[in-house]
This record gives C-alpha cells, structure tokens and sequence, in this order.
C-alpha cells in the first residue's frame, strides 16, 4: 500500500532506539524527511546516516534534552513547520506511590507529559496556519490499566490521552488530525533490560524472564516494527478520518485482567 507520504517532512523525538528509531526508519521508507532528537548526539549521527544512505532522504540530527523548554523552543525556531509529528521521548520511572518520590515524578513527566505538551504547543499553531499536519503522540496501554506499581506511568498515560483526543477532536476543525498511540508490551533494549533485572530478583537467573510474560495474550512481545507501521498509516492521509482517538496496539493486553508486568 503506499502512503503517499514521500516529500513530507516529519520531526520524531526519542529517535536513538526503540520506537523512534522504528518509527523513524519507517518513515524514511515510505519517503519522508525526517528531524530525528534524542539525547545522544552519536546515536542521532549515525542513525541519520543509516536512514539517507538507505532510503535517498534528507534527515536532519538534532541532539538534545526535550525535558529543558529551552531546547525544545530552539528546535521549533530551528525546525519551523513540519508535516508531522511524532511525540515518543520520555520513560516514567516503575513504582508504587511509596517508592517514587517527587523528584523521579516530576522528572519522569518533565520529559513525557510537559515534553509532549510542549511540543504541541510549539507545532501545532504551525501546522494550524498550514490547516495541514498530524499529531502523534505514542503513550502506552498502561494508561488503560490501572496499576498501583506504576502509579507514576499510569497517571501519566492516562492523561496524555486525554490530552491527546481532546486536542484531537477540536484539532480536524483546522485541518490537524491528533492521534495517541497506546503500545503494549514491545521487545526494546529497555525493556528487555528491566525484564531481565526482574526475572534476577524474582528467580536468580535472568533467562527466566520468559516466565514472568507467560500469560501474554498472543504469547510473545510486540516488535517495533509493528508499532511504527501502525503509525506510518496514522500519519498518512488513509488515515484521514482518524482524529481524537487513542490507538492500543497491545495483542489483547489490554483486555485481560492485570498479570504483574
């Protein structure tokens, strides 16, 4: 199916690993232009290379802490309108209330829920002005499912997607589709580190981490790939009447009772 989305230009954040970096290759396959942040400047570098040595797309690098509204309002100066923009920096720390004290919780959604917020105060009256653009704000199943152990992620995700539709849904009458995006449980380099830490405290033996997703609906993790293909189709125009909503991709996680992942 193609996308019709060669030519546009996208800024995705959180781009080094994980998501973004899905997400971004993802992109640049269907033939976007891409401004890529995170905080590692080599990460950046290296991975625009990869994307404009494969895919023949301009990819502009720009490394930074999106928690600090300075860089963040430097970016939008620097960057001016895109077409579309792919929020997904950000991680919460995990924790029941007792655990996360109010400086983890307030830098935790420093960089999540202000970053995301912020980002959209800076490009959406760009792309208003255009009456052209698309919002994607990648947030996380947890935010459907209440979890005293991650009473700071929950919290978070819950109001971001409220954040998200309700934006979304004033947004069409400019032209601006707004979407949030809820991942399930995905095979990154971070999660798998913190399942692995996990499964040694829980059993002395990082290998058994398997044990502790035995009771996944589909029986594995999602792939990046699979989040980022979901949202190459939310930021093209086949998605065109899809606005203020929330997204969950999670393999019927969602839908079953709370297992402790």
């Amino acid at each position: 199916m193609d996308l019709n989305l060669r030519g546009k230009t996208a800024l995705v954040t959180g781009a080094s690993k994980g998501i973004g970096r899905a997400v971004a290759f993802g992109l640049a396959s269907e033939g976007c232009d891409l401004h890529i942040t995170a905080r590692s400047s080599e990460a950046l570098i290296q991975l625009g290379y990869e994307l404009a040595q494969r895919f023949g797309v301009r990819v502009e690098p720009h490394a930074g802490d999106l928690a600090d509204a300075g860089f963040a309002s430097e970016l939008a100066s620097r960057i001016g309108a895109v077409d579309i923009l792919v929020n997904n920096a950000g991680a919460i720390p995990r924790g029941n209330l007792a655990e996360v004290d109010e400086a983890r919780w307030r830098q935790g959604w420093e960089l999540k829920v202000f970053g995301y917020i912020r980002l959209c105060r800076l490009f959406y009256p760009l792309m208003c002005e255009r009456r052209s653009g698309v919002i994607i704000n990648i947030i996380g199943v947890s935010g459907q499912r209440a979890d005293a152990n991650y009473i700071a992620t929950v919290t978070a995700n819950s109001g971001l997607m409220m954040f998200s539709e309700s934006l979304g849904g004033e947004s069409v009458r400019h032209g601006v589709r707004v979407v949030g995006v809820n991942p399930g449980i995905v095979a990154t380099d971070r999660f798998m580190g913190n399942i692995k830490q996990r499964a040694i405290k829980m059993y002395g033996d990082e290998a058994r981490w398997t044990d502790i997703l035995k009771d996944l609906p589909i029986g594995r993790l999602a792939r990046p790939e699979e989040i980022s293909d979901a949202i190459a189709f939310l930021a093209s125009e086949r998605a065109s009447y899809i606005s203020g909503v929330t997204i969950t991709i999670d393999g019927g996680l969602k839908s079953r009772p709370p297992t402790g992942i």
